[in-house]
Order: structure tokens, then C-alpha cells, then sequence
């Protein structure tokens, strides 16, 4: 296998998704700027232009709210046709955005490009670690409930049709839902993509909450969808932490980020199904759990909470599956192996629980999760998805954190900076 060849192909497409001061997902399928994409944007770009990933985090936080929150997408530029554009969410800021957020891992991604390069990077953590500190503490006081970080769309999560949501989702009215055109089905198979029904759910949060005038407040009062993500309280848990390592370095106040990890810590006790024997999201309309075996519920270790009891659930599956986590357990009735969080296996998802069980001293693991990648990408190519069990390549093409995390961590040459 010619890995040179393969890491010139990743630069390549994280080059053709470039827009000068931010990265598209991918051409056509997401032509704006989305948030977490963005930030393993910036880590790709970091092993090889670390001026060029500093400009993608800075343009990321050019559409951060006077509240602090960083929405999930930047309509930097128009593109018509896409679906729900800035005249949905219809947003009185410039630069126009969506109205809901994303996995906050900008610090943890800050971080890691700052490591890359101190020396050049000290100003620009300084100009962006006040922004960082905004977001996160948006996120504590609009959020965080019992430790758990709620979400009030699934589009927030990063796993917009993800099982952890359908009961919740099934108390939500679309009768006020207008016929609209998705643009994501003329660009994938719509087998691949949510359904017609949850896109109408999605439309009709989105319309609740801009009647609601995007009040967190009375958001949260009207709203019949509230949950606690598994995966964003891990992965905010995570964030906190490196944000705490970033205010140390620069001496800033610690204290408070110190507050907000242990309030996470606690969270995730909240998160232990324990009748399954996994950590999974709750719906906090019903208190219950939602008995989902998902990809997110692996990231504890990349949160630094060091418990094994999953870890007969990470084998079980592994020995399952070819290439790694997939998005919800190949064991549960909805597994559907090409149905974007439904089963497909996603590489960005594979590094962050590989990172999390290096980190925590699970190498042996880590390292067969890295190489199943590293496989996976290499022989099928720089996809969104992928299914789990043939590698069967799924979603968009050319897809630029698929670029970053084999640049960053997949690729045999990668530095394994985190």
C-alpha cells in the first residue's frame, strides 16, 4: 500500500474543500461551514498548515452569538438550493447562521493544533481562548442539567438520526410543516439518509424554536424534545478538560472550568443504564433512558472517565463488525449498516475512542481500532460513512474530516498528536 500516495489524496481533498477561510464537509452535499466539522478541519490542517488551521477556528467563531453559543452552521456565502438555508432559520446576525449548536469540540481541537506549533500559535490561543470560554459556559448555564448536557434538536448532536432520539422525537407535531425540497437526497441515496419523517420533525423544531424567538428559555418550556446525549456530555467533558490545560498554560482563572468538569464527572453517573450495562442517553420529558448501544456511548474514556465495565460491549461488537464502532450496535433491531448514525461505521468516531482508550492505557485495543481504519479508509476512500461490515462506502465523497482524522491519526505517518 502506498501510504505517501494516500496521505497526498487527504490533503488533496481538504485542499478542494477549502473556501479560503473555512472547509466545507464536502462539495454540493454541505456547502457551508458546519461547526464540528470545522474544528477536525483545523486538526487536519494542523499536519501540514498550521496558519491555515487557525484561520478555520477564528472563521468558525465569526458566527458566535453575543449569548456565547457557536451555531452549527456559518452561511458564509450563498448556495441555493440548499435546505434549511439562512432564510429558515432566519437569523438577524451577519454572517447568517443556524439557530442550534454542535459537539463542542473546538478546545479539544484548539489544543491540539496549538501543540502543533506553540510558537506561532500562542497569539492566536489568546485571541480565541475567551471565545472558547463564552461557548462553554453558554453551554453550562443553557444546557447542562443534573451534569448531563441536553440537546433540543437531533441536527445539535452531530447524529441527526441516531435511535436516541426516536421517542422523543415521536411527541413532536409536524401539522404546521410546508412542503419543502431536501437537497441532501439529490446528492445521496436517500436509503443512506433520515428519513421523510424525521426531516419533518427536524423542520418542525427548528420552526418551534424560531416562533420561540431562539429563547433558551422558552425553548426548553415548549419544546417536547429535551434529551441528554450521551455522546455531548462526553464529549464537552472532554473539551472542558482541555480547556482547563489551556487556561493553566496562559495562566487564566481555573476555577470555573474546574467547577464545570466536576459537574460533568457527576453528569456521567446519571448516564449509567444500568440494566444494559452501557452508558446511553436519557430523555429528560420522561426521565427514561432511550436503551441505545451507540458509537457515542464509547467516547467515556475520551472523556477521561477511566470504566471498563463497557468494555465486554466494545469486544463483543468488534469481533462483530470488520471496520471498528459502528453508530448503534449491530445487535439491536434497528441496525440498518448504511442509514447514516443507524449502524454505518464513521472514521472520526473510530479516532476518538481509539484516542480515549490510548489515553487510558487500552493500547492494544486502540491500536486495532487505528489499523481497522487505517484499512478502511485506504481501501475504500475518503467517504462520510462507511458501512461496518464490508467497507462498503456510504454518503457524501471526499469528505474532509474523513482527510483529517487519516492525517492526524489513521495514516502510518501520522504524529498522533492530541
Amino acid at each position: 500500500m502506498n501510504y505517501d500516495k494516500i496521505d497526498k489524496k487527504a490533503r488533496k481533498v481538504m485542499e478542494t474543500n477549502d473556501r479560503g477561510l473555512y472547509t466545507v464537509p464536502t462539495k454540493g452535499l454541505y456547502p457551508y461551514q458546519w461547526n464540528w466539522d470545522s474544528a477536525f478541519a483545523a486538526w487536519g490542517f494542523s499536519s501540514f498548515d498550521p496558519k491555515r488551521a487557525w484561520a478555520e477556528l477564528e472563521t468558525l467563531f465569526q458566527g458566535q452569538w453575543d449569548t456565547g453559543m457557536v451555531p452549527h452552521i456559518v452561511f458564509h456565502k450563498q448556495s441555493y438550493g440548499y435546505f434549511p438555508g439562512p432564510d429558515v432559520w432566519d437569523i438577524p446576525r451577519v454572517p447568517h447562521t443556524s439557530g442550534i449548536s454542535q459537539p463542542p469540540i473546538a478546545a479539544t481541537m484548539a489544543r491540539s493544533v496549538y501543540e502543533a506549533d506553540k510558537h506561532y500559535g500562542r497569539v492566536h490561543m489568546e485571541l480565541l481562548f475567551g471565545r472558547l470560554v463564552s461557548w462553554h459556559r453558554w453551554w453550562m448555564r443553557n444546557r447542562v442539567e443534573d451534569g448531563m448536557v441536553a440537546i433540543t434538536h437531533p441536527w445539535e448532536s452531530g447524529r441527526d438520526n441516531a435511535l436516541d432520539w426516536d421517542a422523543a422525537l415521536a411527541g413532536v407535531d409536524t401539522s404546521q410543516v410546508c412542503e419543502y425540497h431536501r437537497s441532501d437526497t439529490d446528492h445521496v441515496d436517500p436509503s443512506m439518509r433520515p428519513s421523510q419523517l424525521d426531516y419533518d420533525r427536524y423542520v418542525a423544531l427548528v420552526q418551534l424554536a424560531r416562533e420561540s424567538n431562539w429563547d433558551e428559555k422558552t425553548i426548553a418550556e415548549k419544546s417536547p424534545f429535551r434529551v441528554a446525549d450521551v455522546g455531548m456530555t462526553f464529549m464537552f467533558l472532554r473539551a472542558c478538560r482541555d480547556l482547563l490545560s489551556i487556561a493553566a498554560e496562559f495562566d487564566q482563572g481555573t476555577d470555573e472550568i474546574e467547577g464545570w468538569i466536576q459537574t460533568l464527572k457527576q453528569g456521567v453517573k446519571s448516564h449509567w443504564n444500568e440494566a444494559r450495562g452501557f452508558y446511553d442517553s436519557v430523555n429528560l420529558r420522561t426521565g427514561a433512558f432511550t436503551n441505545t448501544l451507540s458509537s457515542a456511548s464509547f467516547l467515556n474514556w475520551y472523556a477521561g472517565i477511566r470504566d471498563d465495565r463497557q468494555l465486554k460491549h466494545l469486544h463483543r461488537i468488534l469481533d462483530q463488525v470488520r471496520y471498528g464502532i459502528p453508530s448503534l450496535d449491530p445487535e439491536d433491531p434497528h441496525f440498518d449498516k448504511l442509514r447514516y448514525w443507524r449502524g454505518p461505521v464513521w472514521g472520526m468516531m473510530n479516532a476518538l475512542i481509539g484516542i480515549g482508550l490510548a489515553e487510558t492505557g487500552h493500547t492494544v485495543l486502540a491500536e486495532r481500532l487505528r489499523k481497522d481504519t487505517q484499512e478502511l479508509i485506504a481501501e475504500h476512500g475518503f467517504y462520510e460513512y462507511f458501512c461496518p461490515v464490508d467497507g462498503a462506502s456510504a454518503g457524501g465523497g471526499a469528505f474532509t474530516w474523513t482527510a483529517a482524522i487519516w492525517l492526524t491519526w489513521a495514516s502510518p505517518h501520522a504524529k498522533g498528536r492530541f
